[in-house]
């Protein structure tokens, strides 16, 4: 099975030769701080944005003329002494809600391959309306995990961590910090009042836990109709072969409509996306479904080398050389939240231009930038920053840190990119803190409502939601890759010739 970091082996933009810049520094990793000086982090930091960042031009500090000297370069440096705060308060444009860092480049690897320290409890938060309190809803378990073994299920609420009531302040200490082991104290909702039952789950986290994105894959026949269900909830590319086997399974039993259920995939592999919507549209290989925007330096390399290496079309079969099984579908049906991000709304936009894809749930989250990871290799041949697993023994082993900034935007083949507000519903309907339902039963809400618009049904059933979901925050945004959107193809450009 292909590895991610194998798949970000490939990710080579060709940079060669040397210029010197206008401060009179030469080489083409720009000025150098004084040696003496205790800013390794943030060095790596500047020179890996000042060449990839999207918004490079629109950040005064990243600009490539922006020191006199090495001395001024390093006193900029010096000027933050956390890298975290470097990074947010001098590098980042005040735009950008999704670049981030990670003192522990292995950490943020091994979940872009689907691996995370967890105890396989997928929850949302929720703050009460008159205090700071918050509790907890548990979305769904992973299969094969500590969770999946202790009697919690989709629906279930808690109020606390270890006798403590959760609020705003101890939350992410209680429930995301280095405790392996916690005590969820739990509570029911009736006509919408939630109180502690006095129930408890002990849960313990696992080091490299491995969650399968293909969740559920299901067929029903109603109405004449044969409805395919795929629940999927990662763009994890190590499993594109699962998803493929998925859609086989789709596809052989006839499967005419489908209801694809992304309402909490935070996002990942940009070529996994390209894989599903082949997987729903057809191997068309001639047509486009996105085509990449970096910032103008990097743009402007790549137009005058190769424009073409900017375009995605779709596919006939996976990396590995499976032929895809499409079910050549001319209408979509997308379940979709507000945790509904990046890779996931890639999907909608790329597919836009050639199906109806009707959208059921609440507005996505509005990302629609992709990154890469980068850590302190500046030596890569081709690829100053970006990481390699081959690699790893060149990375600077003063420096742990990685960045995932973001690097470029994707637009669909009509040229549509800007949807950073999400994409609204055209049928909205929220979940119910009283009325989860289980997810691939016919019953749950939103794949219930999904089926009345297929089937055409003329006595809807009443899906009025008594108590809705407003979401804080989730346990997704609370590992290393977030809801990020990782371009993982093969490109070659040299921006210094």
């Amino acid at each position: 099975m292909k590895k991610y970091g194998v798949l970000l082996l490939s990710i080579g933009l060709f940079i060669a030769g040397c210029r010197k810049s206008d401060n009179g520094v030469d080489g083409p990793d720009g000025p150098n701080p004084d040696p003496l000086a205790n800013v390794v982090v943030q060095d790596f930091m500047w020179k890996a944005m000042n060449i990839w960042y999207f918004w490079q031009s629109d950040v005064p500090d990243l600009d490539d003329n922006r020191f006199t000297s090495d001395a001024d370069y390093t006193g900029f440096l010096e000027s933050e002494s956390d890298p975290a705060s470097f990074f947010d308060d001098k590098l980042r444009f005040f735009e950008d809600r999704f670049s981030f860092y990670n003192n522990d480049f292995k950490e943020l690897t091994n979940s872009l391959s689907g691996v995370s320290r967890s105890n396989g409890l997928e929850f949302g938060l929720f703050i009460f309306a008159d205090s700071d309190d918050i509790f907890g809803y548990v979305r769904y378990i992973i299969a094969n995990s500590d969770a999946s073994g202790k009697g919690i299920s989709r629906g279930d609420l808690f109020t606390g961590v270890d006798g403590q009531t959760l609020n705003l302040d101890n939350y992410r200490d209680l429930l995301f910090g280095e405790n392996a082991t916690y005590t969820l104290n739990m509570a029911d909702i009736d006509d919408g009042v939630i109180t502690p039952n006095g129930n408890e789950v002990i849960l313990t986290k696992e080091e490299a836990l491995v969650e399968n994105p293909v969740f559920i894959v299901t067929t029903f026949e109603i109405g004449g109709k044969k409805i395919g269900y795929f629940m999927y909830n990662g763009f994890t590319n190590e499993f594109d072969e699962e998803m493929n086997e998925a859609f086989g399974q789709l596809k052989s039993a006839g499967v005419t409509d489908l209801v694809l259920d992304l309402r909490y995939n935070p996002g990942g592999s940009v070529n996994s996306s390209r894989l599903l919507c082949s997987m729903i549209y057809g191997t068309h290989t001639d047509q486009l479904y996105i085509r990449q925007r970096w910032n103008d330096k990097i743009q402007q390399a790549f137009t005058a080398d190769d424009p073409t290496a900017l375009e995605d079309y779709f596919a006939s079969t996976t990396d590995n050389g499976t032929p895809i099984n499409s079910l050549n579908l001319t209408r979509l049906y997308v379940l979709t939240t507000g945790s509904t991000a990046s890779a996931s709304e890639l999907v909608i936009n790329g597919l836009n231009p050639y199906i109806d894809v009707v959208k059921i749930g609440t507005t996505t989250t509005g990302k629609n930038e992709f990154s890469l990871t980068m850590v302190d290799d500046p030596s890569r041949d081709g690829a100053p920053y970006i990481y390699s697993k081959a690699r790893e023994s060149s990375i600077n082993s003063e420096n742990s840190w990685a960045i995932q900034p973001l690097v470029g935007r994707n637009e669909n083949s009509a040229g549509f990119s800007d949807y950073t507000a999400g994409f609204t519903p055209d049928i909205e309907l929220e979940e119910d803190l009283e009325n989860f339902g289980v997810l691939g039963d016919m019953n749950e809400p939103l794949l219930a409502r999904a089926i009345d618009e297929i089937v055409g049904t003329t006595t809807k059933r009443d899906f009025t939601v008594k108590y809705p979901v407003r979401l804080l925050t989730s346990s997704k945004m609370f590992k290393p890759i977030r809801d990020d959107m990782v371009l993982d193809k093969q490109i070659y450009v040299d921006i210094f010739k």
